[in-house]
């Protein structure tokens, strides 16, 4: 099971090389893809993250593109178009679970 220093905020993920975890990344994506039923609305209402966030993150970690072309690369099509095929409104349930899991990722990201 993976430790996590304390004192250096180091764990095993550090340590696993780039190429795999590049392709679990890469496969991740891919796999978010495919289960377009998977709402962004409810992956933020369950883990704190979603599609955006990735697009985000990698532009974070160095992609040259701008945050539409981060999305596109993530969506795997433009996002006007995965919005007008894929994305459906939001619920109040739905964005009531999606602001208790943004409070939980500030108070985490606090710590």
């Amino acid at each position: 099971m993976p430790t996590v220093d304390t004192n250096t905020k180091t764990d095993a993920l550090d340590a696993l090389p780039d190429a795999v975890a590049a392709e679990a990344f890469r496969r991740l994506v891919r796999h978010l893809q495919h289960r377009h039923d998977a709402q962004n609305i409810d992956l933020m209402g369950l883990s704190g993250f979603c599609r955006n966030c990735l697009a985000d993150w990698i532009r974070d970690a160095g992609f040259d593109g701008d945050k539409e072309a981060a999305r596109e690369l993530i969506h795997g099509m433009p996002s006007v178009q995965w919005k007008a095929t894929r994305q459906s409104p939001a619920t109040e349930e739905q964005l009531a679970r999606m602001q208790e899991s943004v409070a939980k990722n500030a108070k985490a990201d606090a710590e």
